[in-house]
């Protein structure tokens, strides 16, 4: 295979490197900053259409892994969707410039376009109802998709919230993993009654290179465990592997209106595609963030 990457220098793009190297493949990246240990790079910006066309019909990769995106739900609300909407249909563009017809198109959206969805747990079938506009925009993205679903072989992934070795602080996982890393005193938090289907990236890069050989097309399929994991347990497990006991504190100005409070994912059709595996159980995610 000769899979384009695209968030190639992300947090879940550097883990996938290493997992499509492991399957035999040839990695080329697209994204803003340079990456090591591929076969390419292309650092531009993924609005740049006719540098991607060029460069595309250069690689002519096999395969596309879409996974570069705006990815937290704060931030201005225009660039999401010049990002996650505009980015997406311009690199689609570049693909048809090109004259390509890839094996396959795997491109990232969210389970965050569920929003507080009254199943549970929730399958691809669930209706959509964005609380924020990064989950709008991820399902305007999945609109704008459906021009393409004649000409390219496309499978759209919806991520619940996934965690691991070398995730930013600014999400909230990796935010109390370093806490307790460093032994912070306090723990500053919004509100920790919140649970969500928590995967390790490990284990989502696992599902995203299987998907490079499924065979379906035109499906959402979720990614996530089935499981929902409180903040509090995330705590809790915490203390547990470190025995270090912060003080918690709640700050009123993390605690978003919109929060979902719930967010338990359904895995079979993933499962149903590509098989199950043995994933990294919560506590080893926890224990590798605390080393990292």
């Amino acid at each position: 295979m000769r899979v384009v990457l695209t968030g190639a220098s992300g947090f879940t793009g550097r883990h996938l490197i290493e997992r499509l190297k492991r399957k035999g493949s040839e990695v080329f990246a697209l994204g803003m900053e340079y990456v090591d240990g591929v076969e390419g790079n292309l650092v531009a910006d993924l609005r740049d259409h006719d540098r991607m066309a060029a460069w595309l019909k250069d690689v002519r990769p096999t395969h596309i892994i879409h996974l570069a995106a705006l990815s937290h739900v704060d931030g201005d609300a225009l660039d999401f969707y010049r990002v996650n909407v505009i980015g997406t249909e311009t690199l689609l563009l570049a693909v048809k410039s090109a004259e390509l017809t890839p094996d396959r198109v795997v491109i990232a959206s969210s389970a965050n376009l569920y929003g507080n969805s009254r199943h549970s747990p929730i399958a691809e079938t669930a209706p959509v109802n964005p609380a924020n506009h990064y989950a709008v925009s991820k399902a305007a993205m999945e609109l704008t998709l459906l021009r393409y679903r004649d000409r390219l072989p496309i499978i759209v992934t919806r991520p619940f919230n996934y965690t691991g070795p070398g995730q930013s602080e600014r999400f909230v996982y990796a935010k109390i993993a370093r806490t307790f890393a460093r032994r912070d005193p306090v723990l500053t938090l919004g509100n920790i009654a919140v649970a969500r289907d928590v995967s390790d990236v490990r284990d989502v890069c696992e599902a995203y290179a299987r998907l490079l050989d499924a065979p379906v097309d035109n499906l959402p399929v979720n990614i996530c465990s089935g499981t929902s994991l409180s903040l509090e347990r995330t705590i809790a497990i915490l203390r547990d592997i470190t025995g270090h006991s912060p003080s918690i504190e709640v700050d009123p100005a993390l605690i978003r209106g919109s929060d979902i409070r719930e967010l338990t994912g359904d895995p079979s059709r993933l499962y149903e595609l590509v098989g199950s595996w043995d994933r990294v159980d919560i506590r080893q995610t926890l224990a590798d963030m605390l080393a990292d």
